[in-house]
């Protein structure tokens, strides 16, 4: 059963040992980010599914994390100081392979160390969940509705589980608002960025779905294919979205986002 849904942004310099100097300008975020991690715990979840388009990717094909550890390293960051380990729930992430066998490309992968997409946002919200297990899937190339149709697939199996499980989607929206973004910049990117956080607070699924493709490409984001899941994960159920900050101090939209389900 899903009990929690969000969808959040992943800028490694929310890692207070990497953001450094730089942390103070995510205030916001991070203050989501702690109110995401109160509304989580609150929910008690066994497992926690989360997407992010870092993981392993394989190019036709959405991938699913069966390390029976799964471990956080930000070396890449300069970061040697923060390191976290994680249980897997393989058992769920195998009923997952089993769900899409005949209708969606999907890959067992082994990766002991998981992405910053999926690290950062775990690093905030299992603080107080030691024993929450974790399955960490991958985003694709395929189709807008493909992703769709792989969070309708999850949905299936955790909502015909006794298991509580939250579901994650973990993504930062343009990387083109500014004249110094790492992206370049695109005069499109905030026209992306506010049409993503009106139709999350308007509930339009269907229009999120169906954004124009060329808006999409100037954007250069990161973080919708997640998002794509999430719909599919929700879309049957009455949900609204709560916005909790949003933030490009870097030229990069984060977006902080709890999703309230109504059963």
């Amino acid at each position: 059963m899903i009990t929690f849904a969000s969808l959040v942004p992943h800028p490694p310099l929310l890692i207070p040992e990497i953001g450094r100097e730089h942390f103070a300008l995510l205030e916001a975020t991070v203050r989501a980010y702690q109110h995401l991690a109160d509304e989580l715990y609150a929910s008690q979840p066994g497992t926690v599914f989360i997407i992010s388009p870092h993981a392993t990717e394989r190019d036709r094909n959405f991938t699913i994390n069966q390390s029976p550890i799964l471990r956080t390293n930000f070396k890449d960051f300069g970061d040697l100081v923060t390191n976290l380990s994680f249980k897997n729930d393989l058992s769920l992430g195998y009923k997952i392979k089993e769900s899409c066998e005949t209708s969606l490309p999907l890959t067992l992968v082994a990766n002991e160390v998981i992405d910053y997409g999926t690290a950062v946002p775990l690093y905030y919200l299992l603080k107080n969940l030691k024993e929450t297990k974790i399955v960490a899937a991958s985003v694709s190339n395929l189709s807008r509705h493909d992703h769709v149709r792989f969070g309708q697939a999850v949905k299936e199996i955790v909502e015909s589980s006794s298991e509580r499980i939250a579901v994650i989607a973990s993504g930062d929206l343009s990387h083109r608002l500014h004249k110094d973004s790492p992206a370049g910049f695109s005069v499109r990117a905030q026209e992306f960025d506010q049409n993503i956080r009106r139709l999350l607070q308007e509930n339009k699924t269907a229009e999120i779905i169906n954004i124009d493709e060329s808006l999409v490409r100037e954007a250069g984001e990161c973080g919708y294919r997640s998002l794509l899941v999430l719909l599919g994960l929700i879309q049957d159920f009455n949900w609204q979205s709560e916005e909790l900050a949003y933030q490009s101090p870097f030229g990069i939209g984060y977006l902080t986002e709890n999703i309230i389900l109504h059963r």
